[in-house]
């Protein structure tokens, strides 16, 4: 604090003025005692300021005066300083040549070989720290949208459904013919909502589950259509279809014909559906992710490049 109290005072202080030439030889020099102006109108006359000599002080780089930024994985069991930021890391040893790095929600997971040292597994992630701090900031990021958009379970929840904002209504007069719910057409004005036969006083757990419970029979039904529009397309036939609950996985696709897709995919847009969609179905043409496997996915979504980023960054709300 003292050293930031100095900062200060130098910085405000007027500067000192250089001293001036030596007298010469034999030359008597000019008395240093300051000569007062005469006074005026009576008054005394009045002293000059007085100029304290302080020694210099280096300055301080703000960014050094700043905490810095931390990333910690929860099953962290080392960490690197990376830049300016800590980033402690999950790491786990596998049978494998290289060094991988997979960025997540919980942050920084390392998998390297078992004969890498631990400072040599220290000196890749500084090799590609700028790459791995702009995906935990991403990451971050993302987590804080997410948050933000977290649904509170009560009569008039709203929550995302095909890109559209869809209100939840408790409606105890019936239980909906055993389907726990109804959509009701929005209009011009009102957004559509989704009837649930559960009475007011419904926890929050009932009605979170019942919702769910509805969106996952509506999911397979929308999945369903479309795997039968794309299939033929592609000239591929499905076999089965398995709603999935995975949190860092949107579909995945057999070779014996067998797709699973996540249920909550049903918050997005049909665009982005249609793309997850195509791109399971394209697998059982082409089981990589070759330039052959993406050519075959444009032959129907041309725009798969774009809908693939937005599905990345517009996270799904949390339940």
């Amino acid at each position: 604090m003292q050293r930031l109290v100095q900062l200060a005072l130098d910085f405000f202080d007027p500067p000192v003025a250089p001293a001036g030439p030596a007298a010469a030889p034999g030359v008597k020099a000019a008395d240093s005692k300051p000569k007062l102006p005469p006074a005026h109108d009576g008054k005394a006359p009045v002293a000059p300021k007085t100029v304290v000599n302080r020694p210099a002080v280096p300055a301080v780089p703000l960014r050094s005066l700043l905490s810095p930024a931390e990333f910690r994985h929860p099953q962290a069991s080392r960490e690197v300083l990376l830049g300016d930021a800590v980033v402690a890391y999950a790491l786990q040893r596998a049978r494998r040549r290289t060094i991988g790095f997979t960025v997540g929600a919980d942050g920084l997971s390392v998998r390297a070989p078992s004969w890498v040292t631990l400072s040599g597994v220290d000196s890749a992630l500084r090799e590609k720290s700028e790459w791995i701090l702009r995906k935990l900031s991403e990451a971050r990021e993302r987590h804080q949208r997410m948050e933000g958009g977290r649904i509170v379970w009560a009569d008039g929840a709203v929550l995302p459904y095909l890109g559209e904002p869809l209100t939840v209504v408790l409606d105890p007069s019936h239980g909906f013919a055993g389907k726990g719910g109804a959509l009701v057409a929005g209009t011009d004005v009102v957004p559509p909502s989704l009837h649930i036969g559960l009475p007011h006083s419904a926890s929050p757990a009932q009605i979170r589950d019942a919702v769910q419970a509805w969106l996952m029979r509506d999911a397979r039904r929308h999945f369903t259509a479309r795997l039968d529009h794309f299939a033929p397309l592609l000239g591929v036939r499905w076999a089965s279809l398995r709603l999935s609950s995975a949190n860092t996985r949107w579909g995945s696709a057999k070779a014996d014909g067998s797709i699973r897709l996540n249920w909550r995919l049903l918050h997005y847009r049909p665009a982005i559906i249609d793309y997850v969609v195509a791109h399971e179905l394209a697998h059982l043409r082409v089981m990589d992710h070759s330039p052959r496997f993406w050519d075959t996915v444009a032959t129907v979504v041309p725009d798969y490049a774009q809908l693939r980023n937005r599905l990345r960054d517009e996270p799904a709300p949390l339940w």
